[in-house]
Formats: C-alpha cells, sequence, structure tokens
C-alpha cells in the first residue's frame, strides 16, 4: 500500500517525509523517494509482553515523497508527470505550509488545500472528458456513459469524485482510471514549533471537509528533533511542547486509516504480529495474508477478540469463556481479531 506525499513549494514536504520516514531526502530532489514505515499498534506491544516472542512485527505504509514540478515558477503542486505517478498512489497527503516564508509571507494554508483540490479535479475532468467524448461516439454502453456524464457534471461543479456518493460496484467499475479526486485525502499542515500544540485552524479545517479530506497538524521541525532523542527522553520532551504523543504516530495512523486498512492479529512464542488487510476481508482471504497454502486449504479461523484476550488473560480462558470463537471462511475479520487459521494442504 503506497501513500503518495506531495505539496507546495516550500511548504517543508520533504523536511516532513524525512521527519517521519528516517530517511535523508534533499529538498527539490527530482526522483520519488520511497520509505517504508511501522503503523505503532499498542495491542501488538501488549501481546509481546504476554508471549515474550522471538519476534515482533508491526504492519508497515509505503510513503512516496514525489517531487515538485519542473517549473518552479508555477504556483501549483501537480505537473502531468506528477500527474502520472500520483495515479500509483492508494492515497494521498498534501502538505500546506503554516509558517511565514524566508520574506515573512503570511501562510494561506487554507486556500492551498483549495488550490491542491482544484489541481486533482481538474486532472480527473480532463481524463473523463476524452472518456465521455469516446463513448458518445462509440455507442452502446448508455449505463457506463450515464456514470461518465455524471462525474465529468461533478468535475465540473468543482468537486472532487470522492464526494460522488459511488455505489461499491461504480467504485470497482472506475477503479481502472485510478482517478485522483478518488483516492482518500489527508492534508499535513506544517507549522512552527510554537503551533504545534493547537488544533487544526478552522478555515483549514473546513476547506479540507469541503474535499471529503481530513486533516491534523504537525511541525517537522520537531519532528526532526524527537527522532534525535533518545526514547526515554522522547515523552518528556513532547510534554514541554503540550503534547501527549509524537505527531508522527497520529500521522502513521490517519495514513494506514486512509486506506481503509485495519489489522488482524497473530501471536505466539515465535511471533507477535499485525496483518494489514483492507475492511471488510473475509477470513479466507485473510489467510492468505499469511501464506497462499492456508487460504487455499483454510478450514477455519479460531478467533478472539484483543480486549477479551487481555481481560481473561490467555487463550485457554477465552475458551472456557466462550470467548473463543469457530468462524467459516466468509466470516468477515474485523479490526483487533487474534486469529488462528486452521488448514491442510
Amino acid at each position: 500500500m503506497k501513500v503518495g506525499l506531495t505539496g507546495f513549494s516550500g511548504s517543508g514536504k520533504t523536511m516532513v517525509f524525512s521527519a517521519l520516514t528516517g530517511l535523508r531526502a534533499t529538498a527539490g530532489e527530482r526522483r520519488a523517494l520511497l520509505g517504508t514505515i511501522k503503523v505503532p499498534d499498542a495491542r501488538v506491544d501488549a501481546l509481546a509482553k504476554i508471549h515474550n516472542p522471538k519476534k515482533v512485527t508491526y504492519a508497515e505504509v509505503t510513503f512516496v515523497d514525489f517531487p515538485p514540478p519542473k517549473d518552479a515558477t508555477r504556483k501549483a503542486v501537480l505537473d502531468a508527470e506528477i500527474v502520472t505517478a500520483l495515479r500509483d498512489a492508494d492515497a494521498l497527503v498534501v502538505v500546506v505550509r503554516g509558517f511565514p516564508d524566508l520574506a515573512g509571507a503570511a501562510a494561506t494554508p487554507a486556500a492551498d488545500v483549495e488550490a491542491f483540490g482544484t489541481e486533482l479535479v481538474l486532472a480527473d475532468l480532463a481524463q473523463v472528458e476524452k472518456k465521455v467524448e469516446r463513448m458518445k461516439k462509440e455507442k452502446g454502453n448508455e449505463r457506463e456513459l450515464a456514470l461518465f456524464v455524471r462525474l465529468q457534471a461533478l468535475l465540473e461543479d468543482g468537486r472532487p469524485l470522492r464526494l460522488a456518493g459511488l455505489s461499491a460496484d461504480e467504485q470497482t467499475a472506475l477503479s481502472s482510471f485510478a482517478f485522483l479526486s478518488m483516492r482518500p485525502l489527508l492534508v499535513v499542515v506544517n507549522v512552527a514549533e510554537a503551533e504545534v500544540a493547537k488544533p487544526v485552524p478552522a478555515d483549514v479545517a473546513a476547506a479540507a471537509k469541503a474535499v471529503g479530506a481530513e486533516a491534523l497538524v504537525l511541525s517537522a521541525a520537531v519532528e526532526a528533533e524527537v527522532a534525535e532523542l533518545e526514547p526515554a527522553d522522547r515523552a518528556a520532551f513532547l510534554a514541554d511542547l503540550g503534547l501527549t504523543e509524537s505527531a508522527r504516530d497520529r500521522f502513521i495512523r490517519a495514513s494506514y486509516g486512509l486506506l481503509d486498512l485495519i489489522s488482524f492479529l497473530t501471536a505466539g512464542e515465535d511471533e507477535c504480529r499485525a496483518w494489514p488487510i483492507r475492511r471488510g476481508t473475509v477470513a479466507r482471504k485473510a489467510a492468505g495474508r499469511i501464506h497462499s497454502d492456508i487460504e487455499r486449504g483454510f478450514i477455519r479461523a479460531e478467533v478472539m477478540a484483543f480486549d477479551d484476550f487481555i481481560a481473561l488473560g490467555s487463550e485457554a480462558r477465552c475458551r472456557e469463556a466462550g470467548k473463543l470463537r469457530l468462524e467459516g471462511k466468509d466470516y468477515v475479520v474485523q479490526d483487533g481479531d487474534i486469529v488462528h487459521f486452521r488448514f491442510a494442504v
């Protein structure tokens, strides 16, 4: 799963990427940079304390830091090359500047959110217009044409496709087109250290809501400092700033949620692990995340809710209390389920 990270020039996007991933990137870099980040999960930590496993494995998200447009004079994020690259991302993050620039000019984050949303809409509109024109000439697929005409009207009104209210079948039918304004979007307001404990500004929150996006505040400078500290010193440093946790952790969890991912858990002496799956995945498909042989030979899933396991303290007690369930291949796996798959090959 890939999250595309982008932003206007001067937003501090590359510094955000470096602070989050620990990778050193150079501002103005012309290559897309990839960084994989572990998703913090207190449930995995709790299971590890109980089982003391040989290995602990967290879910991961891959972030792609896309380069700025080649024409640095344009007040824009996207050019044709970046549009093509972004279509490969499963979700998008746009970093907007929340601090004065080097010349002292005030930040305009709400306007930047609106401008970025407009860029995505225009990129999709060009694609939809070509499709509609072609279908009108070909004739014969009125239902698909009606859908694209509806999308065109929405885009011409300046609204992103994530607000189209598409059915599951319509979303599936459109998946191969990789529309950017349909991608889940997270707005990151990069602020100065003094503003880091404040909530998302009301106008930015409103602008994000208008394009169907979520928003959060972080300070790339603060996150860079946190990354340099020993783990034991981080809590005190964050507390001095009025924070209870690193924005990095909030950002990663928000990105994970953008992808509509949940985690089921496996636990034992060898490994405690979070396995990312799409929300709504059935047990047999979830088994395939571990190994294709388990999916092919699926017999049943033995399932405990994480909260039940922690409250009762062991699998045996969950079984005695009737909290260990036997589920079939069509069971929809829930976030935090502790699962043991039975299979035969």
